[in-house]
């Protein structure tokens, strides 16, 4: 079996689906803030032939899994938007989206909700918006299964607690390409605390051109320029965070992942939330300065080769990150997989 159809070979293992069941009486979080990504990285060791590993990889995370909170108050069409970014809804929202998906086509939850949430896309550190690209992933390209869909249901129902739009943003000087917009992103001054107190202040991003986009064509070639963009970004830049940057690509490569299953219209409004996820990592954990790495650094490995390292590592977002490197492809785009394996402690 080749790199290209290992990725893309459906699962005829039971794996999958077998893991998410395992996972669905989780809840998305753990000690009130810190992110479940069983979910995630499952879906990618799948996707990336190393089915067999899942179980032993989901047996070591388990210490990291916590209950399904309790319920707070029911979520309903009338009351959603008060209990939008509301994070002990959690279970509430869940419940919404799984009673949303069993009557209605996925498709038709997802086109409805994409713009309700998309403003608040640094929510959870972008982690809601990747646990539905990687869901979506599944569903447009598998079969549709009663735990994938309920996959849909949690990632929505997560996203939607943990909903919280960036303060209002002065634009500056307009630039042309993705990569030049993130070095352009100004560092938040205290890089000493959490995501939320650095989030809190950001005050200006660049003009990326290609969030500027009109048409759902021209958004879909911003996006993924911007996703190879922070995956070669990652290389150099990956030690001043090596977790939390990672997201800079993750979160809008999960934005990409799910624009096949949107309607054309919301293609445009996607890219420009995206930009804005991957700059807000950018200004919050970039570091001053780039590192030096050695002339061909990370050439002699293969895309296989560098997934199966990240597999072995066990680190879940090394995993993650891994799997959009390898969907840029490109000799760079290796390297930043190399770097992240090499840089976040292995855990298996």
């Amino acid at each position: 079996m080749d790199e290209t159809t290992h990725r893309t070979a459906p699962d005829t293992t039971g794996t999958l689906d077998e893991a998410l069941e395992r996972l669905h009486s989780s809840g998305p979080e753990r000690e009130g803030w810190l992110t479940n990504h069983a979910p995630m990285a499952v879906e990618a060791l799948v996707r990336n032939g190393q089915a067999a590993t899942v179980h032993r990889w989901l047996d070591h995370y388990r210490a990291k899994l916590e209950d399904m909170p309790d319920r707070f108050a029911e979520v309903t069409p009338a009351n959603w938007q008060e209990a939008l970014g509301d994070p002990r809804r959690i279970a509430d929202w869940a419940a919404y989206f799984e009673r949303e998906t069993a009557d209605r086509p996925w498709r038709d939850v997802l086109a409805e909700w994409w713009p309700r949430l998309l403003p608040g896309i640094a929510g959870g550190s972008t982690h809601p918006v990747i646990r539905l690209g990687h869901s979506v992933r599944t569903l447009l390209t598998t079969e549709e299964t009663g735990p994938r869909v309920t996959e849909l249901a949690h990632a929505l129902g997560y996203w939607a607690a943990r909903h919280q739009p960036l303060p209002p943003l002065t634009p500056l000087a307009p630039v042309r390409t993705a990569g030049d917009a993130l070095a352009a992103v100004p560092r938040v001054p205290d890089q000493s605390g959490g995501i939320r107190a650095r989030l809190a202040q950001i005050t200006a991003f660049p003009q990326w051109q290609g969030a500027a986009a009109t048409g759902a064509d021209e958004a879909r070639a911003g996006l993924e320029e911007l996703v190879g963009a922070s995956v070669h970004r990652y290389t150099e830049y990956g030690h001043g965070n090596p977790v939390m940057l990672v997201h800079a690509a993750t979160a809008p490569n999960a934005v990409l992942r799910t624009l096949p299953a949107l309607p054309r219209e919301l293609w445009v409004p996607s890219v420009g939330a995206a930009w804005a996820a991957s700059a807000a990592v950018t200004a919050a954990y970039s570091p001053a300065e780039a590192a030096v790495l050695p002339a061909g650094y990370g050439a002699s490995l293969t895309a296989g080769e560098l997934f199966e390292r990240a597999a072995a590592h066990g680190d879940d977002h090394t995993i993650k990150f891994t799997d959009t490197a390898l969907d840029v492809g490109d000799a760079p785009a290796l390297a930043a997989a190399l770097r992240s394996v090499e840089l976040n402690p292995p855990v298996l």
